[in-house]
């Protein structure tokens, strides 16, 4: 059997819970291995090892959680069910903190970091001095590894929200807990393997926002921004409990990420 009879195989088999996206996790899953020799030459521990991660994929457990890696702004990063799964809508609040950084170096905090995807990519890409908070000191352990992997050097904080923190920061980004008790209770099987304290934002999805909104000032410097990634039906309620914020779009064309700048750069723009 060749490698690629081996991934029409795996596909089919992969179908029920992967769709149209059945080939490319076949080839995902392969890759994993390193199984890009004629198949019939591969070891049966390798096969057993395969068979195991098809399995885990088939009881819909996410592809990212099988793999143990998964990729966000061109970054490897380990993810397990321990962090949430880096996702391409998050990609837009980093790349608006990329702009706002503009090269140079700046204090960043990324509140409620999970695996740190976002914060790493700012310290890579943007030069940042980077302060990564988790209230899950496991969040921080693979936030940690994922700095390493990634060459940077990040300060991780366990804390809830800003209760740990302390000094001021030029740019806040967070992407919180939202998910509402109904958006939980009816949330599908995927979401079920990541950590409800990553997701569940209270009973309207809205608890972190306003947390956050009630503490941000006192940890943000003259001319520095708040940015928060939101849920794309989430706008109005969010932006309502910020003054002069700014909605940004994600690549889909939905709201995604909410800008809010301190009190010293709106009072310059009046």
């Amino acid at each position: 059997m060749t490698v690629r009879e081996a991934e029409t195989a795996i596909a089919a088999r992969l179908l029920p819970v992967a769709g149209e996206d059945a080939r490319l996790e076949a080839r995902f899953l392969l890759k994993s291995r390193g199984l890009s020799v004629p198949f019939d030459t591969v070891s049966g521990a390798d096969i057993d090892a395969l068979n195991a991660l098809i399995e885990r994929r088939l009881s819909g457990e996410p592809l990212q959680y099988v793999l143990g890696e998964w990729e966000f702004y061109g970054l490897p990063f380990y993810v397990d069910r321990r962090v949430l799964i880096p996702r391409p809508d998050t990609e837009v609040l980093a790349e608006t903190a990329l702009k706002l950084l503009r090269g140079e170096r700046r204090d960043v905090l990324d509140l409620c970091c999970g695996s740190g995807c976002i914060g790493i990519a700012l310290a890579k890409y943007g030069g940042a001095n980077v302060t990564a908070a988790d209230l899950s000191a496991d969040a921080l352990s693979i936030t940690e590894r994922n700095a390493k992997r990634n060459g940077v050097i990040v300060k991780t904080v366990q804390s809830d929200l800003f209760d740990g923190i302390a000094g001021t920061f030029d740019l806040i980004v967070s992407n919180p807990p939202y998910l509402s008790a109904s958006e939980m209770d009816e949330r599908d099987k995927s979401l079920c393997f990541e950590p409800a304290l990553a997701l569940y934002g209270g009973a309207d999805g809205l608890d972190f926002y306003r947390r956050i909104a009630k503490a941000y000032r006192r940890f943000l410097n003259p001319g520095g921004t708040l940015l928060l990634e939101i849920g794309y039906t989430q706008a109005d309620a969010v932006s309502a409990l910020y003054d002069d914020s700014i909605c940004i779009e994600d690549y889909g064309g939905r709201p995604r990420v909410i800008m809010v700048e301190s009190d010293d750069r709106q009072a310059e723009k009046m």
